[in-house]
């Protein structure tokens, strides 16, 4: 939907299905809900998550043309892709996983320009369109420092390409797109500090000489191009795990001249570290009840000096819980966006209303808002809605806020 200028959506990750046929059955199904439950009169933006197959299948003309028909029946659009998970993402041992192919690979490469022609083929004219990508890969895949130098310099090189696709695609279509890098815990690019310094030392210095070279034009156009067709995918979840204030980050991006392509509109599980041996047992009690085995759920704790500790996961996490120092806990997991507080934890749903009220004083930081709640199906019981109720409850507590 669109509110004040800004496309507002929420990522179709939160349904299971691999397939285009999956991906689409289920958008049939919950978006004509969802748009009920908002009771919205004009169109409604998609955030499509597409995978690998579904990709292979949907660039077929019948299968694209049969979904543009779908679109414009239905009165909706897609402006932005998720693409960050390339392969299995529900009902699977996802973990670490969810980086694989890397940014290091051809797999990788081809899977996003494949990605990137289709949401061309889509995106309506006048809408900038962009999709959201992995932050280059897993770091505990490089753990040294000549591995994570090669990792630079193959992951540069393919994202390079990637800018020389759509700057083609621009000039061949007229269509503004641009891929966005989403800094995570544990990824190879955690913050906004490892991201600037990441387009600092590699993809400015190193990509501006190549890209030149492969457009033939100068390396000051070829730095003001990867600085438009390469953006940062703001994760409010992520940035929230790494205690980074939205107003600070957003100040360092621009200062750095890094566009926000996406803000994913996220919560992490928060919580106070009791002194007690007897609460730290009752909250670990509880903590296990997130713990599932299907994503990693990484955890950084800050301490009294204003250090921070890292978990690799929440099990490694609970192992310390009983003779841990830090003072507060932050966990990965995409809580509802609606709810402050899940009785014994609370949410980081304060930098969500800090970044929604930063956006809506300025328009310029982003057009793209996508509500990311993926986890429903492994949330506690007590905690569950169906998920057309869900959806709408989340975009419906955006809509608030912005308005």
């Amino acid at each position: 939907m669109n509110i004040t200028n800004l496309h507002l959506s929420y990522c179709s990750n939160i349904h299971a299905g691999e397939t285009w046929d999956a991906t689409f059955q289920n958008l049939k199904i919950y978006i004509p809900e969802v748009k009920k439950r908002l009771a919205l009169k004009g169109a409604f933006g998609i955030g499509l998550r597409l995978s690998h197959e579904a990709a292979l299948v949907l660039e077929r003309p019948d299968r694209l043309q049969e979904f543009r028909d779908w679109l414009k029946k239905s009165n909706t659009y897609v402006f932005t892709l998720n693409c960050f998970p390339y392969g299995g993402f529900h009902r699977t041992k996802v973990k670490e996983q969810v980086h694989a192919p890397d940014w290091t690979t051809e797999d990788r490469l081809e899977y996003t320009i494949r990605s990137f022609r289709i949401l061309a083929e889509l995106l309506p004219e006048g809408v900038e369109g962009g999709i959201s990508t992995s932050p280059l890969t897993y770091r505990h895949w490089f753990p040294t420092d000549l591995e994570k130098k090669e990792a630079f310099e193959k992951a540069t090189n393919h994202l390079i390409a990637v800018v020389e696709e759509l700057v083609k695609l621009q000039q061949e279509t007229g269509k503004f797109l641009h891929l966005d890098i989403e800094p995570e815990p544990d990824g190879l690019l955690e913050n906004s500090e490892e991201l600037i310094r990441y387009f600092k030392e590699w993809l400015l210095p190193v990509g501006k000489v190549s890209l030149a070279k492969q457009l033939g034009t100068t390396e000051k156009a070829a730095e003001k191009l990867i600085k438009d067709h390469l953006q940062v995918c703001y994760d409010v979840c992520h940035f929230a795990i790494g205690y980074e204030k939205p107003k600070e980050a957003f100040k360092k991006l621009k200062q750095a001249g890094i566009g926000i392509g996406k803000i994913q509109l996220s919560a992490a599980l928060k919580l106070l570290i009791p002194e007690s041996p007897y609460e730290r047992f009752s909250i670990g009690k509880r903590l296990a009840e997130f713990a599932d085995t299907t994503y990693l759920h990484q955890v950084v704790g800050s301490t009294k000096s204003g250090g921070l500790n890292s978990y690799p996961d929440l099990p490694q996490a609970l192992t310390q819980l009983g003779e841990t120092q830090d003072l507060e806990w932050r966990v990965h997991f995409h809580v509802p966006i609606f709810l402050e507080n899940y009785g014994t934890f609370q949410s980081t749903q304060e930098d969500i209303v800090e970044v929604l009220k930063l956006v809506h004083a300025d328009p310029s930081i982003t057009k793209h808002l996508e509500v990311e709640t993926y986890t429903w199906e492994v949330l506690p019981e007590d905690t569950h809605l169906t998920l057309g109720e869900a959806i709408s409850r989340e975009l419906a507590w955006v809509r608030e806020q912005l308005q």
